[in-house]
């Protein structure tokens, strides 16, 4: 008769999550081969000390009923053979209690190590992903999978494994003693176990599965949380009075959590109960067994304590083997998220050349579309342009046109769906990736306020000088930065943001100017990048700032994407986009002689300052 398909399945699955014991073991390794050594010895020791002592104590029994009857010499050799017992349990207890102990200081000092070397991975596996892997919900979850358990597994397993092994030699150890005393008594030991390890490893997988189908609901509760406690968004939380509302989300996404869990939970804990007494009933009925053996002669006294003694460590060792075993089950299955994450392949991103063929061709897009992942709809679609060594670009359109995807496109945060972008006459995918971000110095609208003191927030915009101070004052002063940042508390060493002890926040258009000066701290730079510059800067610091723009680009390649119309006729050359399409392009003159979308715009916003 074949066995059932599907019981046959759900073993398979079952033995296959352990492959991920050995990626555990070579981590764990790699953090600590001395820690790991020292936690695989203690753990040996730990193993066999148990049944040595069971047996030195049933020694003990039988050395004091044998002085009881005994009188002169062999009442006092009897006395002395118990003596000797009892200093033999005591060493053999000292050793255990080393032994136990040094595994807890090696766990727990290789628990500190591991934890920074597994978040270290993720963060390094963090720094070669793409944008498109930050914007892929899916993936993202993946991320906070790996961050948010398998941090603290590896090390679990690796435990779990030497618990495992531990228990392993103890009942080998266990099972030479209950041996002699009948066979059947080891598989009674045996088997008493089995239902609840079954049980243990059904309920290890419900749990898994449950915790990884809810990454986005823990998500949203982590934004919410984010939302209703960072300096950011509690402004409109308490203008808008949104706090009840999302704290009330918070609530109901717990509260599915909560039954979710508590059903796990009753139904884990009333099983193992049942098959608690299971468990318990092969204990008492070997504990009367022993016993009987005993009142009819077959064994001693002596044999019978250390027979019970054997069996209740072999039960314990058990049921602690088959929890390990489906603490293994589960370590593996989380595991999985972790391998998942740092296994994901990543295309190579970076070519090898640096520098093109033609230095001054500039910048090329030839027929370039782009579709963002899982979208039907361009975000660029058939885009050509050409941009030489100091020429002055502005992109106008309205927002989601497809201006800030250009920019992404250009500095290889995403590759092209169909055409080519080239700079100086080469690909831009056969660019060394870092060599062609250090030709770029741009300034997102969604620009980060980084917590740092002024002078790094400045000079992170070029890394390697960023201790450079004449450096960062003088792109400070190309920022108009520098007239307030004089007036802070301890100038460029003023700690920004809330987040920090005695941090200092600053306006809407403040941060805009710290983070133009950081764009202004890529000398070496040949193309610069401004999104949106100046949207939170008045009018008159933009004029200031624009007067002398000019100059700092001379020979360079200027972009900037811009609604203000004061900023863009500045430029050389304007393209209009409209639906992911280049709808009219030109200078600023040619472009309202066309009388076209562009004009519109202009003279609107025109009318506004009349």
């Amino acid at each position: 008769m074949s066995a059932n398909p599907s019981s046959k399945n759900s073993l398979l699955r079952f033995l296959g999550v352990f492959k991920y014991s050995m990626v555990a073991l070579r981590i764990v390794w790699d953090t600590s081969a001395a820690l790991m050594v020292a936690m695989a010895l203690t753990t040996l020791f730990a193993g066999v000390l148990p049944a040595a002592i069971a047996s030195v104590g049933g020694l003990f029994v039988d050395a004091v009923a044998g002085a009881l009857g005994a009188i002169g010499d062999e009442a006092e050799a009897a006395r002395s053979e118990a003596l000797r017992f009892v200093f033999i349990e005591v060493g053999l207890v000292l050793l255990m209690t080393a032994a136990q102990q040094a595994n807890s200081i090696s766990q727990a000092i290789l628990r500190v190590l591991l934890g920074n070397k597994i978040n270290v991975m993720i963060l390094e596996k963090a720094l070669t992903l793409e944008l498109a892997h930050f914007e892929d919900a899916e993936y993202y979850d993946k991320l906070v999978r790996a961050r948010r358990e398998a941090s603290s597994r590896p090390l679990s397993l690796v435990i779990k494994t030497f618990d495992l092994l531990r228990n392993l030699i103890s009942l080998i150890a266990i099972a030479v003693f209950l041996f002699q005393f009948s066979p059947w008594a080891v598989l009674l030991l045996t088997a008493a176990g089995v239902p609840a390890f079954i049980a243990e490893a059904k309920f290890s997988g419900e749990a898994f599965r449950v915790n990884k189908r809810r990454s986005a609901e823990r998500r949203m509760q982590i934004y919410l949380e984010m939302v209703l406690t960072r300096e950011d968004g509690v402004k409109e939380v308490k203008l808008l009075q949104l706090g009840k509302i999302f704290l009330q989300r918070y609530i109901d996404i717990f509260l599915a959590i909560y039954r979710e869990d508590r059903s796990l939970v009753l139904r884990r804990g009333a099983w193992g109960y049942i098959l608690g007494i299971i468990a318990s009933g092969a204990f008492y009925f070997a504990y009367g067994w022993v016993g009987f053996a005993a009142i009819a002669g077959a064994i001693t006294i002596g044999q019978m304590t250390m027979y019970i003694a054997q069996f209740r460590l072999g039960q314990n060792a058990v049921t602690s083997s088959l929890t390990a075993v489906n603490g293994m089950y589960e370590d593996n299955l989380y595991l999985s998220n972790l391998t998942e994450y740092l296994d994901h392949e990543v295309p190579e991103q970076s070519g090898s050349l640096h520098s093109g063929p033609q230095p001054q061709d500039g910048i090329r897009f030839e027929n370039v579309s782009f579709y963002y992942p899982g979208s039907k709809e361009a975000a660029l679609d058939n885009v050509s342009l050409h941009i030489t060594p100091g020429e002055s670009l502005a992109i106008v359109g309205e927002n989601g046109s497809g201006k800030t995807t250009l920019i992404k496109l250009l500095t290889r945060l995403y590759s092209p769906t169909h055409g080519r972008i080239l700079l100086e006459g080469l690909p831009l995918q056969d660019w060394d990736i870092d060599t062609l971000r250090r030709k770029i110095g741009v300034i997102f609208q969604d620009f980060a306020r980084y917590q740092l003191i002024v002078g790094e927030n400045i000079g992170i915009g070029d890394s390697s000088r960023m201790d450079s101070r004449p450096e960062i004052e003088e792109a400070a002063k190309k920022g108009m930065a520098d007239e307030f940042i004089r007036d802070l508390p301890s100038a460029y060493d003023t700690q920004l943001g809330t987040w920090f002890k005695e941090g200092k926040e600053l306006s809407g258009g403040q941060w805009q100017k710290i983070a133009l000066s950081r764009a202004f701290m890529r000398t070496e730079a040949d193309i610069l990048i401004l999104d949106e510059p100046t949207a939170a800067i008045d009018a008159k610091a933009e004029a200031d700032i624009f007067a002398h723009f000019g100059e700092l680009t001379e020979n360079r390649i200027s972009i900037i994407i811009s609604h203000r119309f004061s900023t863009v006729r500045r430029a050389d050359h304007i393209i209009v986009l409209e639906k992911a399409r280049i709808l009219e392009q030109g200078s600023h003159e040619e472009l309202l002689a066309l009388r076209g979308q562009y004009a519109t715009l202009f003279e609107l916003q025109a009318q506004g300052y009349q």
